[in-house]
């Protein structure tokens, strides 16, 4: 079996980068297209639009529509062709680097990423997940590069709510188990072949990396401030696991995540929000999860803010018939879920599902008592 990885061209981070921005952007492109909505183009226009000028570029303006749609990747894609673009620069959230790469590939033009949040891996990858109007996963397109550039300002990234960079870090703590349980079973990730070493020292390094210093990073990203551990946990949410992810497979976490929006309840919640409890559910599937490993993961997710309930997810009295029905697509033919290297089934992840929501409330109560993480093996 072949191994595969893949990644960026150039990947650019640290605080004030993006006052840089214009050098980069003028490597692939003279004329380049400005994807962005409205939040990240208030956070970066000034910063951004003077260093392109600075640079000597001339620049496109669209603004995004919403929601990463394929008209939406067209109707981009045609405002880049019909303003002679050479470029398009996505910047924002998940959904607008996912455009930006569905359009780029619609135009052969190359891509510059620049996240304003830390939520999730999207600008990294060469991978673009579709909805449909009304929010919903409709399903995802793999192109046959990666973005050419990538470019993180973290005092941008750390001047977002809170809320988002937690997000990212639910997002990314899934990259090590994930990549673990489809290594075991050798299951082709999405860069077309099997984990190499390297991203699977890779994925480690990220997991290992938000257990050390994620509570810290959050707490400095609450004050809006950048610190060492800001630098390192921004890296693992992007970085690390935007590689660690493509090139080493999903498995239960992302299933789950990826099919919660079929339930209005969830529309508030963000993806990484939601891989966070795709997460839980995961290592209540695997019989071979230690409690001794499971439960200061699960200590962090919940002190860091990550829900780890229904509840938390908004499934308040999640019946028995739903969850069965929900189960049922996510063990369905072709789910990620079968990358693991025993066999699933509709009524094994409804079954881990409910003891990841009683794990939590738990581990909740004990938290609240006081003895939360005083003892691993209970």
């Amino acid at each position: 079996m072949k191994k595969v990885i893949i990644f960026p061209g150039k990947y650019i981070q640290g605080e004030g980068v993006l006052r840089e921005a214009g050098r980069y952007i003028g490597i692939v492109g003279r004329r380049p297209v400005l994807l962005w909505g409205k939040r990240a183009r208030e956070a970066v226009k000034a910063t951004l639009i003077e260093s392109l000028g600075s640079a000597g570029l001339e620049f496109v303006d669209v603004p995004f529509n919403g929601e990463c749609t394929k008209a939406e990747a067209r109707r981009v894609a045609d405002a880049a062709l019909s303003a002679k673009a050479d470029a398009i620069v996505g910047i924002g959230g998940g959904k607008v680097m996912d455009t930006a790469k569905g359009a780029a590939a619609l135009t052969s033009l190359r891509t510059v990423m620049i996240p304003t949040i830390a939520s999730n891996d999207a600008p990294t990858s060469a991978c673009t997940v579709w909805h449909n109007d009304a929010g919903k996963c409709v399903g995802f397109d793999l192109w046959k590069f990666n973005p050419d550039i990538v470019l993180v300002d973290t005092g941008v990234v750390a001047k977002a709510p809170v809320r988002f960079f937690v997000a990212g870090m639910g997002d990314a703590l899934a990259t090590w188990p994930e990549a673990n349980a489809a290594g075991q079973s050798q299951a082709v990730s999405c860069a077309g072949g099997v984990p190499t070493m390297t991203v699977m020292a890779l994925a480690r390094l990220c997991f290992d990396t938000l257990m050390q210093f994620g509570v810290e990073a959050r707490d400095a990203v609450e004050k809006g401030v950048v610190t060492p551990a800001v630098e390192k946990v921004v890296e693992a949410n992007v970085l690390l696991s935007g590689v660690g992810w493509e090139s080493g497979g999903l498995a239960c976490a992302h299933a789950i995540a990826n099919a919660l929006p079929a339930f209005s309840e969830t529309h508030h919640c963000l993806h990484g929000e939601k891989v966070a409890f795709g997460l839980m559910s995961q290592m209540c599937l695997d019989k071979g999860m230690k409690k001794d490993t499971m439960l200061p993961i699960v200590d962090f997710m919940a002190a860091v803010g990550l829900p780890i309930t229904f509840a938390e997810l908004g499934l308040h009295g999640f019946s028995p018939a739903r969850l069965r029905d929900f189960a049922r697509i996510v063990a369905s033919k072709g789910s990620f879920v079968h990358n693991h290297n025993f066999e699933v089934t509709a009524a094994s992840v409804a079954d881990a599902m409910v003891a990841a929501d009683a794990l939590g409330n738990r581990r909740k109560r004990k938290s609240s008592d006081g003895t939360r993480g005083e003892k691993c093996s209970d």
